[in-house]
């Protein structure tokens, strides 16, 4: 196949997350595979504009704010280069770019989530007023297409915001358990419970050190990996419930840190109101650490309650707080979250979620036909 991806960034840009890492473990196994993939997306400064990453081609134009006025251009240069693709697809994981509306080829789609009212909870009212309404326009402009989600929690919203059913189906995240994996001696002797992420308001870290500072365990340390506009007011929290040298903020960790880190943690916690799948669940899982999260979309899959660790109604910290208690009062609780969680990544693999995709648009390619036709030749014939 001769693929074109289209995602607003790579893995290797300042900003990148999860999403880019989902999408980089499966069509880079597509292109190892010998499938042709071109990824289009924006750059930042000091970029290089085209580069190889995992046997994609990757093509970066205008930046972060400006990459939707920069791709229309660059998809057609592209076609023009080197002829039509057989399936373009659209990672949505920011703003829609609305392909079916200007390439002729078949548009399929992955979501890793869609962001809805939590919006509001990050950006300008301005600026999320216009994500909601961009998301509202998903069921209209790209009806003609296949939509992959890689959670059942994401596939209920496209389900619910109009999205027919048989154009939807759920490929779910892999990972990877030979680059995480138990070490039961690298646990720390002292309690510790972790955070692996961005630090964005929206991905609620505050409702950690609240937790924190209202358990009975006083021991307990608290360690933040990432980056984000958000650190300044969480390390104030922090001041402010006197939990002083008790939490860390480690800043950017690179891969092998990270599972350094999942390793020593008794307990890894995400407590964002809305996820694609959570990832790093299954990263902490893989090492044998058991989670404690949010029940929200996407990380309720992620966890299984009181199997891998437990789920807390979103925002209680009062019950954050007991469930912390729980595991780190009980040694022998930890190891058998823990063990249970190895077994569940485990039947995850980015193989297996490649296999998937690779079947799915072989079988779009044999249909042949494009999702934005009809848009594509009225502009085409006005253009003539």
């Amino acid at each position: 196949m001769r693929l074109l991806v289209i995602n607003w960034l790579d893995r290797e840009n300042p900003q990148a997350g999860g999403a880019e890492m989902h999408l980089h473990e499966i069509y880079g196994r597509l292109a190892e595979r010998g499938h042709d993939v071109t990824l289009l997306c924006s750059g930042w400064d000091g970029c290089a504009p085209e580069t190889v990453l995992d046997g994609m081609r990757v093509h970066r134009v205008g930046g972060r704010w400006n990459f939707a006025l920069h791709v229309v251009g660059a998809y057609r240069a592209l076609r023009r280069a080197g002829g039509p693709f057989d399936v373009v697809v659209e990672d949505i994981n920011k703003l829609p770019l609305f392909t079916p509306l200007w390439v002729a080829e078949r548009v399929d789609v992955v979501v890793p989530h869609l962001f809805g009212w939590t919006a509001f909870r990050e950006a300008s009212w301005t600026v999320a007023s216009t994500v909601v309404f961009a998301e509202r326009a998903i069921p209209w402009v790209y009806r003609r297409c296949d939509f992959t989600a890689i959670s059942e929690s994401t596939r209920s919203d496209l389900l619910a915001r109009g999205v027919p059913v048989e154009r939807t189906r759920v490929i779910y995240c892999g990972i990877d358990s030979g680059a995480f994996t138990p070490l039961a001696e690298a646990r720390s002797s002292i309690p510790v419970i972790a955070y692996v992420g961005r630090l964005r308001r929206y991905k609620g870290v505050d409702l950690i050190l609240e937790a924190v500072a209202a358990m009975q365990d006083r021991r307990v340390e608290v360690e933040i990996a990432g980056t984000g506009d958000d650190r300044p007011r969480l390390e104030a929290l922090a001041a402010s419930l006197d939990l002083g040298p008790r939490v860390r903020f480690l800043g950017f960790v690179s891969e092998a840190e990270k599972s350094a880190l999942l390793r020593r943690a008794w307990i890894v916690s995400l407590t964002s109101p809305k996820e694609g799948w959570g990832i790093t669940n299954l990263e902490a899982a893989a090492c044998g650490t058991p989670v404690v999260a949010s029940d929200s979309p996407g990380l309720r899959e992620s966890v299984l309650d009181g199997r891998t660790g437990f789920l807390v109604p979103h925002g209680d910290v009062g019950q954050l707080a007991a469930a912390y208690d729980r595991i780190i009062a009980d040694p022998a609780l930890v190891t058998r979250l823990g063990t249970a969680g190895r077994a569940f990544a485990e039947s995850f693999t980015w193989e297996s979620a490649a296999d998937h995709t690779e079947a799915h648009l072989l079988q779009r390619m044999r249909e042949g036909g494009h999702a934005g036709g009809d848009h594509f030749s009225r502009a085409q014939r006005h253009h003539s």
